[in-house]
This record gives C-alpha cells, structure tokens and sequence, in this order.
C-alpha cells in the first residue's frame, strides 16, 4: 500500500512539474530572441505556381506577401551555390547529369513543363525564366525576406560556402538552415552557430517522444525552427480512394499527433528554447 501511495504520488508530481515546465518554461530555460516569424512560406518559391526555385517563382512569391522563402542548395563543379532542388538534372532539365559535374556557365535550363513532386497529377508551364539562380541572387534581391536554406547534400563545402554568403549579406538573422539529415544539421551548426538550424527528421522523432513522455521541458534544445511535413501529403501523392482503411486510420493518427505536438510545443520550441542546448 506504502508503495502504491509513493508510486502514485511520485507520478503525479512529474506530471504535474512536466506541464507547469511546459506551460512556462522560462522557469529553467532562458527566453531567446525572436529572429522572425513566418506564416506563409513559399515552397520552392511556390512550385505550383511558377516553375520551382526560379527568381520568377521567388518575386512572384514576395509580390503576393509570403513572409518566407524555402529553397534548396546545391554546389557546381566550379564551386558555385545553386538554386536547385534536385541534385541531378534529369527531371528538371532533361540531362542525365548531375549538377555537381557542371560548371555554373554551362547549366542547361529548365524545361518549359515541370511536375510538382509534392502533387499528383501537377504540372507548371511557361514562364520566360527558366534559369538556375545562384544563391547570392537571391539574397541581392530580397534582402529583407528571411530565407529557408535546404542543404541537400552532406557536403562540407556547401555548408561552408552557404554560411559565408549568409554572413557576406548580413543575413545571419533572416535564414534559417538545415536538412532532414540529423549529419547534416550538426554540421551546419558547428560551421555557424548563429544561423538557426531546423529540426532533422529524427529530432523531430525524438521531439515528439519527448513531448509524450513529459520531459521535453527538461531538455534544452539547439534547433529552434520546425519543419514537418504531415502525413496526409500522402492523399496529394497517391489516389486516396486506393489507399487502404488501416492506411487512412495510421495517417489520420499521425497527423493528429503531429498537429498536437506542434501546436502544443510552439511556444516552448520557438520562443524559449535554450541555446546551451546538444544534440
């Protein structure tokens, strides 16, 4: 009986210090300073709209009000930082090549119809720029709109080259970096600790245990941008009148969960995490 009695209040005062924590979490962690807030971020500069990760999709984007720009990263042969999302040219471009055995001047340009990989069925046409930006082209045109950097590759050059152009442009404070890749994360945080980093896949795995266990006020974190793509996306990928029941029950559930981790760990993740924080 002594022992039911210990167990039980025991696990009621970590639940109950668990929630206070996370209710205001300035209690242990130390209140961090606001880099920006974004509500509508342009995916590729907004695939569906202009043809992907263009300067065209990019104005387009800032002309109707987003309030951030996604992009992915590449090197060329020459060690030039493009604008790319794919790292070979095949889909893009219709060259079997791969952009890293190309120098910048000698990249093909896109082809006049692309399919949106993230939509069935999606296709976007036209548009007169069909050009592969560079970064730096970005950053001289949009000097005020903060950037989400996609390092698609675990290149240590890469990393090295994006950090010195976000420095170069005095943008340490308007983009945010990092990749699904946990490696690639931590590379991109020791080569610049003051770009703020986004959550890789098994971080964000590791925040949702976390979260349901009730020690995620007890862990001081790094990152401090999250980036999760639901899992419903699969309905826009595949038909969703073939998809099976038990598929459409694991998706539904997933994507409660993740809703209810993000809405419910917003304030402690965004705004209060601590930046004495490891990986």
């Amino acid at each position: 009986m002594c022992a039911a009695v210990y167990v039980l209040s025991t696990v009621t005062g970590y639940v109950l210090t668990s929630a206070l924590l996370l209710k205001c979490p300035t209690l242990l962690h130390r209140r961090k300073r606001e880099r920006f807030i974004s509500k509508h971020i342009s995916h590729r500069g907004g695939a569906g709209e202009n043809l992907e990760n263009t300067m065209a999709a990019f104005k387009h984007a800032v002309d109707l009000g987003t309030d951030m720009l996604e992009l992915d990263c590449h090197l060329t042969k020459d060690e030039q930082v493009v604008v790319s999302h794919d790292g070979d040219l095949q889909r893009s471009c219709g060259i079997n090549a791969d952009i890293s055995s190309i120098a910048y001047a000698e990249l093909p340009p896109y082809l006049c119809k692309l399919g949106v990989t993230f939509q069935r069925d999606c296709y976007c046409e036209g548009g007169e720029d069909k050009h592969i930006p560079l970064l730096k082209d970005v950053f001289e045109a949009f000097p005020n709109t903060p950037v989400n950097i996609d390092i698609k590759v675990n290149n240590d050059t890469l990393i090295k080259k994006v950090s010195e152009l976000v420095v170069q442009y005095n943008r340490e404070n308007l983009t945010v970096w990092g990749n699904a890749s946990n490696q690639i994360v931590k590379k991109c945080y020791k080569e610049n600790p003051h770009i703020p980093v986004l959550f890789s896949l098994p971080r964000v795995l590791q925040l949702l245990g976390l979260f349901y266990t009730g020690l995620l006020p007890f862990v001081p974190l790094k990152e401090q941008f999250l980036e999760i793509p639901m899992p419903s996306i699969i309905t826009k990928l595949k038909d969703p009148n073939r998809l099976t029941r038990s598929q459409r029950i694991m998706t539904w559930l997933a994507d409660t969960c993740g809703f209810f981790l993000l809405m419910s760990t917003y304030i402690f993740v965004l705004q209060f995490v601590d930046e004495e924080g490891s990986f």
